[in-house]
């Protein structure tokens, strides 16, 4: 599996459904703006594929990525015109 940069849209993965040992299972689309809210605040934010939950990980290269998210995102018009 290689690395790949998005292109500049209004999502980026964020983290849930944790493992035993604290590490996320996988990584969801969430609007940018929402994250640092989220982060700060301990407010809710809703995926790209529904999940809701608070932010509590950044997305490292690599994470695996919520496959319902990522079917998403990349039916989105180019540049985040959903």
């Amino acid at each position: 599996m290689s690395t790949q940069t998005l292109p500049e849209v209004d999502t980026t993965p964020d983290a849930t459904d944790s493992t035993s040992d604290d590490s996320p299972k996988m990584f969801h689309y969430v609007r940018k703006a929402k994250i640092a809210e989220s982060a700060v605040m301990g407010t809710h934010v809703v995926a790209l594929c529904g999940e809701v939950f608070p932010v509590t990980k950044s997305a490292k290269p690599g994470s695996p990525v919520c496959p319902d998210c990522k079917k998403i995102f990349e039916s989105l018009p180019p540049g985040g015109g959903a």
